[in-house]
């Protein structure tokens, strides 16, 4: 899990701050719950913004972003989805609220910080607040980075004499009550966006996990399964498209991953970002499956 420095995040928070001052709240418009709004119009203006962590600014990629940067030229899924809109005729505004080491969860962020992480955000607090009222584009993807936390905290003693089973099924209901609670802000504060949601693949089946224990595998497996399918996929209800990676093959080609095998590398940020434009322009979109071979890699 990437941590940024503190002076970073402290600049990062308080351009969000900065940013919530501008923004205000749009009652007009919108769709109603569990029904997505349409595509956008052919060259219609659109107002992207992204949630996320370090995935958001491109890390693994040849051309990373600094958070809260003017980054044309980026190679992660988020400035490459902004580039082909524009270039669909479409005038783009993006605001990537992507903050390195976030998590979505404010319990999971207590938790990891009591076993020593120093995880200075989460996604719930201190990005969708700031969601500005004319986005018509949201794009969120968490889960990986709360996954890793539980896991490390396990390992680290917090769950005592709890059954570890038991301890990450409690987070995995923390985060799906969470993820339900973001994607209303959103809906709330941008009623005319259309939302998009990454769900997280298996984590067991990245390249970053293997060497790992069958213990570190197996809780790893259950915290992304759980966070993918009671948290990512339950918001269609909520009006969000979910898209599904978890049970995509493509997820877990190991040329899709930098170096460090947790952070997509450049052809993993364009498959992210052709997945998220077919959804974008799409009249329709399937919902997530209930059950695939990718939910129990580890057994």
């Amino acid at each position: 899990m990437l941590n940024a420095g503190p002076l970073r995040l402290a600049v990062a928070i308080g351009l969000l701050i900065t940013l919530a001052g501008c923004s205000k709240h749009d009652e007009d418009g919108g769709s109603t719950p569990g029904t997505p709004p349409s595509p956008p119009p052919p060259n219609a203006a659109i107002v992207y913004t992204a949630i996320g962590a370090s995935d958001a600014m491109g890390i693994g990629g040849s051309v990373p972003c600094l958070p809260f940067t003017d980054c044309p030229n980026g190679t992660g899924y988020v400035p490459r989805v902004a580039r082909a809109l524009d270039a669909e005729g479409h005038a783009v505004t993006l605001h990537n609220f992507g903050i390195p080491g976030a998590v979505l969860s404010p319990s999971i962020q207590e938790v990891g910080n009591q076993v020593g992480l120093g995880i200075a955000a989460n996604m719930l607090m201190q990005e969708a607040p700031f969601v500005p009222a004319d986005a018509t584009l949201v794009t969120v993807f968490a889960g990986a980075n709360d996954a890793n936390t539980v896991a490390t905290a396990i390992d680290r003693g917090a769950a005592g004499s709890t059954d570890p089973n038991a301890f990450i099924d409690r987070y995995v209901q923390n985060f799906a009550a969470d993820y339900v609670t973001l994607v209303r802000t959103i809906r709330q504060r941008a009623p005319k966006a259309r939302i998009i949601v990454l769900n997280v693949p298996n984590l067991s089946g990245l390249p970053y996990m293997t060497g790992r224990s069958l213990r570190d595998r197996r809780w790893i497996q259950r915290l992304a399964v759980g966070f993918a399918t009671a948290g990512a996929n339950a918001q269609v209800q909520n009006g969000a498209i979910v898209l599904d990676f978890l049970c995509d093959a493509r997820s877990y080609q190991t040329g899709n991953y930098s170096s460090d095998g947790f952070h997509p590398d450049d052809s993993g940020y364009v498959f992210m970002a052709s997945v998220i434009l077919e959804a974008v322009n799409a009249a329709s979109w399937p919902t997530p499956t209930s059950s695939c071979s990718q939910m129990t890699l580890v057994n």
